[in-house]
């Protein structure tokens, strides 16, 4: 499991090998890694997930970082950018010399949540932190935040009956 500091020293060393590479990288994270350092909803995630660029250099710097620091080569990974569905409202998370790190804000991460929807994961909980830190006071609200980003025909049933869930509806 990766801590708040670990993935901080991480983004930074993974900054260092961008320098050597003279390339300037941006990560936009998701997930657990938000839920971690932005939110402080929870102490550690398995790995970082989200969407970067330049892919192959950044792929390359985070191969050599997790060879120093002894980790899976995926502790960084884009397997959930196919949950990005438009580009997300912004926040900042760390400005280094070669790279920038930035969140989607807590609708946008609620919004991805919700259509994740993964029973083996950390998302039911991470929704209902959402949801209580956005003040939303029923599913019709989570469902007009969700369509914000995410047309209804891309809104699985899962999430439907997960939301409801939640409301005891």
């Amino acid at each position: 499991m990766l801590k708040v500091d670990q993935i901080k020293k991480l983004f930074k060393d993974l900054n260092a090998e961008l320098v050597k590479q003279d390339v300037i990288g941006e990560i936009g994270i998701c997930g657990g890694a938000v839920m971690c350092l932005v939110y402080q909803a929870r102490n550690a995630t398995k790995d970082v997930d989200g969407i970067f660029e330049p892919t192959k250099e950044i792929r390359l710097a985070a191969k050599k970082v997790a060879q120093a620091h002894g980790l899976d080569a995926d502790w960084i990974n884009d397997a959930a950018k196919s949950f990005f569905h438009v580009d997300p409202p912004k926040e900042e998370v760390m400005q280094l010399s070669n790279l920038r790190v930035w969140a989607p804000t807590a609708k946008y991460m609620l919004a991805m949540k919700a259509v994740s929807a993964r029973f083996d994961s950390h998302d039911k909980d991470d929704l209902v932190f959402l949801i209580e830190y956005l003040s939303l006071k029923s599913s019709t609200e989570v469902f007009d935040v969700i369509s914000q980003y995410y047309p209804k025909n891309k809104i699985p049933a899962k999430t439907q009956f997960l939301v409801e869930e939640l409301f005891g509806e």
